[in-house]
């Protein structure tokens, strides 16, 4: 997941599917394009409930641990040569508060001795960078310090960071917080966090970061009124999300937690998950959260649509269309190592959206048979987006599949990586008018380099809207021609 380019946020909401379709594009009707979109679903972001992840919680922690003989020793005291609370057999560990209430998360100082695997160092900073940058206002931030720009490019052993989109989603209302006694303000903190990352300065890392988390609990629990009638006061950090531009989760934000959720629920199972049969229908593959922001985006998923996806996976798709956009999903996987993953995926999303204070839409997922489910075949008619990521597909199951499609509402769009029509140049004519891809328009879309796990080059995905009223008058009018050929041949 790492690997994904993101896209700007704006860029993913101004894409739209003004383009012609490349079926159905005949003499017999006009060219197709997709409505304006709906600007009237607008969601809660914010959340009431307590951010604790409660029971089962998979921490960065719960990582480091499940894969210890995968770690070493990274900080050191520099003053204290024998001083061996840093080394990897002794589990250093810090904590980072998270904006909500009763959220905070433990860490295992420790680097991967890959570059490739979780580094717990990087992932606390960039989720503190994250907090920074889109839940406090330039005030609040400036009691921390300024944010580093160039952060851990010297650092031994860590992997280049996820490429992040910089978006602001800084909220200009403040609240008056009475800090800590040994007031900390006016101390570049996160500069200093920095240097001790540098040097490798495990005991100047803990106090500075205790420094930071102090002032984080002084903004999520500003002291009670002296009247005890008084409201208590908002936590600062969840009422900044109200503040947030168009009611969207910053693309930082987005991206941190399906990151945060990921790297914890289904990284350690990367081995399990690539065991599978080659050249089958269940070889295992992931779309990047850039591509599926795209797919959210040309679809205009928004929280009142019913989302699914056949072929789901390990969820990916899923956690972040709910996350995203708020709207109902559901999905269904065969294999059962991948749907086991998924619906742990999908415990530790929910957990993770409380810790950073954020509503999500229902999820449902299902192991088992997509051609067989009763609560497939239950759904498809409410279904506003189905994707299915057939991209390995064998050509039986993609042709059991069609004439599934048969139940779909109006409108309904139907996302693949390979068509299901027979041509896709193909104009409708009486040849092949009855086939049951004709209630298809098909919209051809490229996809960039890096948005699928299976290759690094770029290629093509489809939307297929269902349009049976452009089908009727077509339709119509080869059975007007028919009726006046059959008059004609009589006379």
């Amino acid at each position: 997941m790492s690997a994904s380019s993101s896209r700007t946020q704006s860029r993913q909401r101004s894409e739209t599917l003004d383009v012609e379709s490349i079926y159905r594009n005949s003499r017999s009707r006009s060219t197709s394009t997709f409505t304006p979109a709906d600007l009237h679903h607008h969601r809660q972001l914010w959340i009431t409930e307590d951010g604790s992840p409660g029971e089962n919680f998979v921490s960065a922690a719960s990582v480091v641990t499940i894969l210890s003989r995968s770690y070493k020793t990274y900080f050191k005291n520099l003053d204290d040569s024998g001083d061996t609370s840093f080394e990897a057999e002794s589990y250093p560990a810090t904590e980072l508060e998270y904006p909500n209430v009763n959220a905070c998360e433990t860490y295992y100082i420790l680097a991967p001795k890959d570059p490739d695997h979780y580094n717990p160092i990087m992932c606390l900073e960039q989720s503190l960078y994250t907090i920074f940058e889109c839940y406090l206002t330039p005030a609040q931030q400036a009691l921390f310090g300024t944010l580093p720009t160039d952060f851990l490019q010297d650092v031994d052993n860590t992997p280049p960071s996820s490429p992040l989109t910089q978006l602001s989603g800084d909220s200009e209302q403040s609240s008056p917080v009475k800090f800590p006694s040994y007031d900390p303000r006016g101390m570049n903190h996160l500069r200093i966090l920095q240097r001790s990352i540098r040097r490798r300065d495990g005991p100047l890392f803990l106090s500075t970061l205790q420094n930071i988390n102090q002032l984080l609990r002084a903004l999520k629990y500003p002291p009670l009124p002296s009247d005890p009638f008084a409201p208590a006061p908002p936590n600062v950090l969840i009422e900044a999300i109200k503040g947030w531009p168009s009611s969207e989760i910053p693309n930082r934000v987005l991206m941190r937690i399906i990151d945060e959720t990921y790297q914890r629920s289904v990284g350690p199972h990367a081995l399990k998950l690539n065991r599978y049969e080659a050249f089958s229908s269940e070889v295992y593959g992931e779309l990047m959260p850039s591509f599926t922001s795209d797919i959210i985006a040309a679809t205009r998923l928004h929280k009142d649509s019913l989302f699914m996806d056949l072929g789901c996976g390990v969820g990916n798709v899923l956690v972040q269309a709910s996350l995203e956009t708020c709207c109902r999903s559901y999905g269904i996987e065969v294999m059962p190592t991948p749907a086991e993953v998924g619906r742990e995926q999908l415990r530790q999303m929910k957990k993770r959206c409380r810790m950073w204070g954020l509503s999500m839409g229902e999820v449902e997922l299902e192991e088992g048979d997509m051609l067989t489910s009763r609560r497939v075949t239950e759904l498809l008619p409410q279904a506003d987006v189905v994707l299915v990521n057939n991209k390995v597909f064998q050509q039986s199951l993609n042709e059991a599949l069609r004439p599934r499609f048969l139940d779909l509402k109006e409108g309904a769009i139907v996302v693949s990586l390979k068509p299901f029509v027979s041509s896709l140049n193909a104009r409708v004519t009486e040849r092949n008018v009855d086939d049951i891809s004709a209630i298809f328009d098909v919209f051809e879309r490229p996809y960039r380099s890096g948005s699928v796990s299976w290759g690094s080059g770029g290629g093509s995905y489809y939307l297929h809207r269902v349009d049976r009223e452009g089908y009727a008058v077509i339709k119509q009018q080869f059975e007007n021609q028919r009726a006046r050929s059959a008059r004609a041949s009589r006379r």
